[in-house]
């Protein structure tokens, strides 16, 4: 049952039938969006009058559309609304009465200017699960601080030890936008439960920081529990003592010793009998101790083989190891093709769209991958969400004249 309405829930998504008004833009809050959108839920994108800042986000723009925007707007419906103003914020109120979901990633210390106070909207719409994204959360003496996803990787410690030779490097993607959105994703979800079940709302408080904590965290537990301070060394100080990337004859891979029985089969693999036998190195312990002799070993066998005939051998016996791909070669991974997890659809001016899609399934998912919507023209659907709302043209008109919408 809707909380607000008392209509009944139906439908074949989990989330059919919820509705979710997100205000965001960027990356990391539309990400959550996305991802209930493709359980099902109607989000309804409000978008400033000028669009979502990351419709400039390009090159690349197919006929004018952002690669980056239509990777995480999947399945939404667009109005253009300023916010700002006291006739925008009616709208947007009018919409939240209708809605189960509210998400937005205004900084904490602006939202009482917009009349947006999160006490204010929890008294208002006491069913509204409310989703506030930023980059340090809503208390703490820096909540009024702008963040993205390079301040978050930097300040959480993620660069502290990626990288190579000492230097911070970020991983080069938008790791902490897509965990933190992914995260809002489960825990808006769980809010949802209790909300269907006693109708009471929730704030859901997403901070850019403590996602890349929870990356983090076993190199947080193990700094605590005594490990000395890591820095950037490529990937080559894993508690396990092999698994890090390995030259080969032709190419580099990548070899994961995740546990005793991996590394006998690895050693007699590869022919390395004798170093298998070793007592001093049966467990991970004590091959961490002798890391740099035992990396060498693997090294120096590996440089005399190809690295299709090293994954052969070290796939053969059931040892982890993978090429390391280039983008080209992941979107023609036959795994990847047979899992459909690249998805294409035509937009209406971006032309055919290859982009990732949802990273799960469900056994009662359509066989058809591809989004039930492309990712929204600015304001494409502003004339039917107004309507939804009861608003007549002479409504309309007046708020497309004094620049509170826009309309295509």
């Amino acid at each position: 049952m809707h909380p607000a309405t008392g209509a009944p829930r139906r439908g074949g998504r989990p989330l059919e039938g919820i509705r979710v008004v997100d205000i965001s833009s960027s990356y990391a809050a539309p990400t959550a969006s996305m991802y209930l959108a493709d359980m099902g839920a109607d989000v309804v994108k409000v978008e400033p009058v000028r669009g979502d800042d990351a419709r400039g986000w390009g090159p690349p723009f197919l006929n004018g559309e952002a690669a980056w925007f239509l990777s995480v707007n999947r399945n939404k419906r667009s109005l253009c609304l300023d916010i700002r103003q006291e006739a925008g914020r009616e709208v947007l109120f009018s919409l939240l009465a209708t809605a189960d979901v509210f998400v937005e990633n205004i900084v904490p210390s602006k939202l009482a200017k917009l009349g947006l106070d999160l006490d204010d909207l929890r008294a208002r719409f006491p069913h509204l699960v409310v989703c506030a994204f930023s980059g340090f959360g809503l208390d703490g003496p820096d909540t009024s601080l702008p963040g993205y996803d390079l301040i978050a990787q930097a300040r959480s410690g993620m660069m502290s030890v990626t990288g190579a030779d000492g230097v911070p490097q970020r991983v080069s993607t938008a790791l902490s936008d897509v965990a933190a959105g992914t995260v809002a994703a489960f825990a808006i979800a769980a809010a949802l439960v209790r909300q269907q079940r006693t109708g009471e709302g929730e704030v859901v408080d997403i901070a850019l920081l403590e996602a890349d904590l929870a990356f983090m965290s076993p190199r947080i537990a193990s700094y605590l529990a005594g490990d000395p301070e890591p820095s950037p060394c490529a990937g080559t100080d894993s508690v396990v003592a092999i698994y890090q990337s390995m030259p080969t004859a032709d190419r580099p891979i990548v070899v994961a010793i995740g546990n005793d029985g991996h590394w006998r089969k690895a050693c007699a693999a590869l022919g390395l009998d004798a170093l298998g036998a070793r007592e001093d190195l049966a467990t991970n312990a004590g091959r961490r101790s002798r890391r740099t002799e035992v990396v060498e070993a693997y090294r120096t066998r590996l440089q005399t083989m190809t690295a299709d005939e090293a994954l052969e051998v070290l796939q053969s016996v059931g040892v982890p190891c993978s090429l390391i791909n280039s983008l080209s070669e992941v979107v023609a991974d036959p795994q990847v093709t047979a899992r459909e997890a690249i998805v294409e659809y035509d937009h209406p001016t971006a032309g055919p769209f290859r982009g990732v899609g949802a990273p799960w399934r469900l056994a009662t998912d359509p066989a058809d991958r591809r989004p039930r919507l492309p990712a929204p023209l600015r304001g494409e659907h502003g004339h039917e969400i107004l309507a939804e709302l009861g608003l007549d043209a002479a409504a309309t008109d007046t708020l497309v004249a004094d620049r509170t919408v826009w309309l295509p």
